[in-house]
């Protein structure tokens, strides 16, 4: 069984004269150049995926929560009884 995969690509020549010079600098080949690149593209392009998911799922999750008709806790009504009685706004 293959643990590795091809894959190409054609690219504009001025973008393989720029990942070529890229790769020279870190003293590394243009293909490991580019599996490091890809590599952490990848890792953040799922990450900010999650990230944005979440989000959205929070949002959802709070708008029902304030559309719920529910009871103020009896602590909290204390607490801001408490407060106005101090002099709070």
């Amino acid at each position: 069984m293959a643990t590795t995969a091809r894959l190409e690509a054609r690219i504009p020549l001025e973008l393989h004269a720029l990942i070529r010079h890229a790769a020279d600098l870190q003293g590394i080949t243009i293909t490991d150049f580019i599996i490091t690149a890809t590599h952490g593209a990848a890792k953040r392009a799922i990450e900010e995926a999650a990230v944005l998911q979440l989000a959205v799922e929070d949002q959802l999750r709070f708008a029902e929560t304030l559309l719920e008709d529910r009871k103020t806790p009896a602590g909290l009504l204390r607490a801001m009884s408490r407060r106005r009685e101090l002099g709070g706004k």
